[in-house]
């Protein structure tokens, strides 16, 4: 019966679950199934191809077949410290497509086109063009100030005392509720962005105003969605001061990417900033030599590894 079945392939982004948190619990695949098996012995059915990220938390285990099959169906695994914060490790490397990598990177590296990419990022995320005959660290000064400005207009709509933006991963309990409320759910945002740039074939550390860290292009994407979705919701919860401020913040989180429709547009946003650059994705070099082994025809994105 197993060999009558067609072979597991990603599905793409667009049309799955943004994300799931696992804690105290092994990951494993019981008859088929993948499944979180708790100390009780209770397996709970994780339908794994439809989930764009799984954030594990600490006490979770994970077998080798786990990661197998999330593997093949193109989900995103990633190791986290407490409440999602602290990032350990993630499951898939960047740049599964190389013309798009290569495309990324001619971008990033060339200092006319960059300039154009995030002149690009700016007008999207703050809806007007940024002004003329300023250069990359001008814009990200710019940004910088408006973005506070920000974050205090959301603070004093939801009624919260906002100090500035200040939290240290090391010292989670002693940041106050909003800053940790932010913090767990731009947690949130980033796994669903890495997940998307991951299956879109581009790579996490080539950024363009975040740069020098292995998850550059995840902040610059993550940002231009961040005032839409996650922080009105941090804000909102931390209002309330409930006991379990960061779980309810993940809910919450998962049920704005749904109604905003997150995931149908990250990638989209990605090709257009990109587009920016006004220039196209190269050409596989005359003497390059096809795969002995064709890829096949995938039901995924571009960067998922059918």
């Amino acid at each position: 019966m197993a060999g009558l079945l067609p072979p597991l392939k990603p599905i793409a982004i667009k049309e799955r679950l943004s994300i799931l948190f696992i804690e105290k619990g092994h990951l494993d695949v019981l008859d088929g199934a993948f499944v979180v098996v708790d100390k009780t012995g209770v397996r709970t059915h994780i339908p794994v191809g439809g989930v764009a990220c799984l954030m594990l938390e600490p006490g979770t285990r994970t077998s080798h077949a786990a990661v197998a099959l999330a593997a093949r169906v193109g989900t995103l695994l990633v190791w986290v410290g407490e409440a999602g914060v602290r990032l350990y490790s993630s499951g898939q490397p960047g740049g599964a497509r190389a013309d798009r990598l290569l495309y990324q990177a001619k971008l990033a590296l060339d200092d006319t086109l960059r300039l154009k990419v995030v002149r690009k990022m700016y007008a999207v995320r703050f809806g007007e063009e940024p002004p003329a005959r300023r250069s990359v660290e001008q814009l990200r000064g710019i940004e910088g100030a408006r973005v506070r400005e920000t974050y205090k207009l959301i603070a004093k709509k939801y009624g919260v005392d906002w100090k500035a933006r200040n939290y240290d991963i090391s010292e989670w309990d002693k940041g106050d509720l909003p800053n940790r409320c932010l913090s767990s759910a731009t947690s949130c945002l980033y796994g669903v962005t890495e997940a998307a740039v991951l299956a879109a074939g581009y790579a996490p550390a080539v950024g363009f105003i975040h740069t020098g860290k292995p998850l550059s292009f995840i902040y610059d994407i993550a940002d231009i969605f961040k005032f839409e979705t996650v922080v009105p919701v941090a804000f909102r919860i931390a209002a309330k001061s409930p006991h379990n401020a960061e779980q309810q913040v993940r809910i919450a989180c998962r049920d704005v990417f749904r109604e905003t429709r997150l995931l149908e547009r990250i990638i989209p946003l990605i090709e257009e900033v990109l587009a920016a650059g006004e220039i196209v994705p190269p050409a596989a070099p005359e003497e390059s030599v096809a795969p002995a082994i064709p890829n096949t025809e995938s039901l995924g994105d571009a960067g998922h590894r059918s």
